[in-house]
Formats: structure tokens, C-alpha cells, sequence
């Protein structure tokens, strides 16, 4: 392994696909939640509590026509990524989920639902990773290493995780490469690896304000993938590229990821990996800094 990599075969640069599935776990009336889904592409953010059949067909969306595209480049580019997946939306999706597991993509847990797990207090969190982990398991066959919550958590979420026997947490935004964190949990400390996300790549720049058209998105993507694949000829760099069904998944967004995807494999020293991949990889090469337990 060169200096100033933990990726095999040298590479420079871990790029990491993120799709995350939220599609059909989405907080709504019909589900028993108090209010609709406020996140939305519509502009509507409704405070009643009614269904918002407009939100909802637009979610809709990203498993009828979305997913399908999404599926069909990663395979056409021969890329595996991570589904940071909200457990039930894989149990509403059934054929979505048998082909994430068919491919062998990484599904990570994105929680139960898409809901906003921060309210939950520590057994009811606790409760909810339990209950995400079994779904995920039984949809794709596979048990979740990964986490990422919907935008907050508990403090104790990071303790919890290493108690459940998570190998890494990606809510964190603080870096372009992995490290540790050790946490204080009920069998004392334990290690878990972080591995940060990013949102300055994330597919929602294209509808949060000042929306991104998809050339603006690209230009900047691959701005980013062109930086940090240099800066890793002498220090360990990751790239996470965050993807929604709905959002990627239009037609007239979806070839902004197929020119990136060329770009990137157009370049060497770049390793197309899971999250979990990362991970390992990381951990392998740099070892917990105190838990004989870690994975």
C-alpha cells in the first residue's frame, strides 16, 4: 500500500455512490403521522393534517420511473453503490430491493422510516434501529452495516449503533476520509468508523435554493472528483456522491450522473466502492485506536 492511501491497488481516490430510497417511508396521514411529508419538490409544505396526494405521487415517482434509470446506468457503468435505504420503503418495493441484493449493492440503513428519529428517546431509538435492521435483512437478505439517520439524531445514536454491532455511521459531514470514533456505551468502549457523507454533491442541489441546473451540478461534481483524486496522490481521499430516486431519476437530470460517471471512469487511480468497502478498507489499514471488539 503506497503512503497516503488505505485503498487497494493504490488508488487514490474511494468514490462512493450513495442512492438513498426514501420513497413510500416518507412521514404521512395515511401512515398515522400527524402531518404530511413537508420535504418535498412541489413548493408546498402543508402544516394541516390532510394527505398531500400531490407529495406523495411525486415520491411515487422514484420507484416507478426513477429507480429503473438509476438501476439500469449503475449497471451499464458496471457500479456498485450504497442504498441508504429507510426500511420500509424497501418493503413497499419489493422488486427494488431483490434487485439492490441481485447486483450486490450495499444496503444501508437509513432508519425505519423516514421519519425524524431526533424526538425518540433512547429505548425508542434503539427500537427503531432494531426494527430497520430486521426489515433490511429480510428484504435483501443481507444485515445493514451502515447508518445514516434523517438529518439528526439522539447523542446516544452513535453508542447505540456500536452496541448493535454497526461497522460505521455516516451522519457526519467533517471530512474526505474515514476515521474513528470511540464512544462510551453500556459494555464500556467501543470503536466505530466514521465514514463522512457530503452535501455539497448531493442530487438536492438541483431543487434546494439556489437550485442547480443539471450542467451547474455536473460541472461541480466533477470539479470536486478532479480535486480530491489529485490531493490523493499523497493523502487518503473519499468522494461521496448523495442521489435521490426522485431527484437523479428524472430524465432531464439523469444524464448529468451518466456524464459524471464517465468522467470518473475515464481516470485511474479512482476505486468504485461500497461504504462498507470504505470502511474495511480503512480499518484494515488503520486500526481502532482502543476496542479489541471492532470490527
Amino acid at each position: 500500500m503506497a503512503a497516503g492511501t488505505y485503498w487497494p491497488q493504490d488508488a487514490r481516490l474511494a468514490l462512493s455512490y450513495v442512492v438513498n430510497v426514501e420513497e413510500g417511508a416518507e412521514m404521512s396521514i395515511r401512515d398515522g403521522d400527524k402531518g404530511p411529508e413537508p420535504v418535498d419538490e412541489l413548493g408546498v409544505a402543508l402544516k394541516a393534517p390532510i394527505r398531500n396526494f400531490g407529495n406523495e405521487s411525486n415520491y411515487a415517482y422514484g420507484i416507478r420511473a426513477g429507480a429503473p434509470r438509476v438501476m439500469a446506468l449503475l449497471g451499464r457503468h458496471g457500479a456498485r453503490a450504497t442504498f441508504t435505504a429507510a426500511a420500509v420503503a424497501l418493503e413497499r418495493a419489493p422488486d427494488l430491493a431483490a434487485a439492490i441484493a441481485a447486483v450486490g449493492h450495499e444496503a444501508c440503513s437509513h432508519g425505519w422510516r423516514w421519519v425524524h428519529q431526533f424526538r425518540l428517546d433512547e429505548s425508542g431509538e434503539r427500537d427503531f434501529v432494531r426494527k430497520a435492521v430486521a426489515s433490511i435483512e429480510a428484504t435483501t437478505g443481507t444485515r445493514p452495516v451502515g447508518w445514516l439517520s434523517r438529518y439528526l439524531h439522539t447523542p446516544r445514536l452513535r453508542a447505540t449503533l456500536a452496541e448493535e454491532g454497526f461497522l460505521y455511521h455516516m451522519d457526519d459531514y467533517s471530512d474526505d476520509q474515514p476515521r474513528w470514533d470511540v464512544v462510551e456505551t453500556n459494555r464500556g468502549p467501543r470503536a466505530i468508523v466514521i465514514v463522512p457523507y457530503a452535501l455539497d454533491t448531493n442530487d438536492m442541489k438541483f431543487w434546494l435554493a439556489p437550485g442547480y441546473t443539471p450542467q451547474q451540478w455536473l460541472d461541480y461534481a466533477v470539479a470536486t472528483f478532479d480535486w480530491l483524486r489529485e490531493e490523493g496522490a499523497s493523502a487518503p481521499r473519499m468522494m461521496s456522491l448523495g442521489l435521490h430516486l426522485r431527484i437523479i431519476g428524472r430524465p432531464g437530470r439523469i444524464g448529468a450522473l451518466d456524464r459524471f460517471m464517465q468522467h470518473a471512469a475515464s481516470r485511474p487511480g479512482v476505486w468504485v466502492a461500497t461504504r462498507a468497502e470504505i470502511a474495511r478498507a480503512f480499518a484494515a489499514a488503520m486500526p481502532p485506536p482502543a476496542d479489541p471488539a471492532a470490527h
